[in-house]
């Protein structure tokens, strides 16, 4: 593979800023939100937004398709939604003076989904979205059917407090690469939305890249140098969240999976890239972590009850494994 030049990263990156700058636009008082975002998508992973209604996580998505000029299609997920209404159903037609049963493609066949309150639907329902997310195709009835490209699935879902929410099942938490949490906004963002927003209006949004040149840019960033260093204390960090390999690890009861390795590694080149970098660092993985991290892990009964969190586990997990470790790194090859 031929690595990325710094002078292919400088004229991405502008890109990029461009990309960010609509975003806070968009979505103000959130801008560390708005680079995960958009590092999450250079790294082409799916995402999963979780806050409390109304914090604009749904005009942050829109806004992101019409910024890209990507089609998208939205779900609302409702407890009587069906897998049918989201992969598609065989319709019954006359064609050439015969019946058959036609594929009429669902709402899942666009470029960006927005899958609105994914919680909300019942496990069966979510479940529909397993093979979508990894292989970028469904199978209705023996019959597969790809889906356009590029394909990203940018979720959200409200706190499980809250009623009428079902916990996603942890093989679906698993294909999301990002889990980001919204927060509420503060006085002086307040302040700015009621002077700039109107209710029932959304934010004009204009295009910064059309779909080859998004191609490019992730092209790109799969070109990122992952040195050695680097691949090896990733596998260590991950290797740390598993019980009995830390100390850090006291209270989880299920680590995380390699799908967590080769989603900090896609990241971290992600991170390299938007900041003009030919290779990824230590310190890109270290930002990358929590998003990649916090909903891969499962902390035990009592852990849960002495009130810890997987955030504070994975600040623990930082402190504790060193960027090199005392052993000559393994060889792992670049992404």
């Amino acid at each position: 593979m031929q690595f990325a030049t710094e002078s292919e990263i400088a004229a991405a990156s502008k890109h990029v800023r461009s990309l960010n700058a609509t975003l806070n636009q968009v979505l103000f008082g959130q801008e560390e939100l708005i680079e995960l975002v958009t590092t999450g998508l250079l790294a082409r992973g799916h995402i999963l937004l979780e806050g409390l209604p109304g914090l604009g996580k749904t005009e942050l998505v829109k806004g992101l398709s019409k910024a890209l000029g990507l089609g998208s299609k939205r779900i609302q997920f409702t407890p009587d939604l069906l897998p049918g209404d989201i992969t598609g159903n065989p319709v019954l037609q006359e064609q050439d003076g015969q019946r058959k049963f036609i594929f009429q493609p669902g709402p899942l066949f666009t470029n960006i989904l927005l899958a609105d309150e994914i919680n909300r639907a019942s496990p069966k329902t979510q479940s529909a979205m397993l093979e979508a997310m990894q292989e970028r195709r469904v199978t209705v009835i023996g019959e597969t059917h790809d889906l356009p490209a590029p394909f990203f699935v940018l979720a959200t879902q409200n706190p499980i407090e809250l009623e009428g929410t079902y916990p996603l099942p942890e093989a679906q938490l698993d294909r999301f690469m990002f889990k980001l949490e919204v927060s509420r906004n503060n006085v002086e963002t307040l302040e700015k939305i009621v002077n700039h927003r109107e209710l029932g209006t959304e934010p004009e949004v204009s295009s910064v890249m059309d779909a080859s040149q998004l191609d490019e840019v992730l092209t790109l960033v799969r070109r990122i140098y992952l040195p050695d260093v680097v691949a090896n204390y990733i596998a260590r960090l991950v290797d740390a969240t598993h019980p009995g390999q830390s100390t850090a690890a006291a209270g989880i009861k299920y680590g995380s999976s390699p799908r967590a390795a080769l989603s900090l590694a896609s990241a971290a080149k992600a991170r390299a890239m938007m900041n003009e970098r030919t290779h990824a660092s230590f310190e890109d993985v270290k930002y990358v972590a929590p998003a990649v991290l916090r909903h891969r892990m499962i902390l035990d009964y009592n852990a849960r009850v002495e009130g810890k969190t997987t955030n504070d586990t994975i600040h623990a997990l930082l402190e504790e494994v060193p960027f090199q470790s005392k052993e000559a790194p393994r060889t792992m090859v670049s992404q």
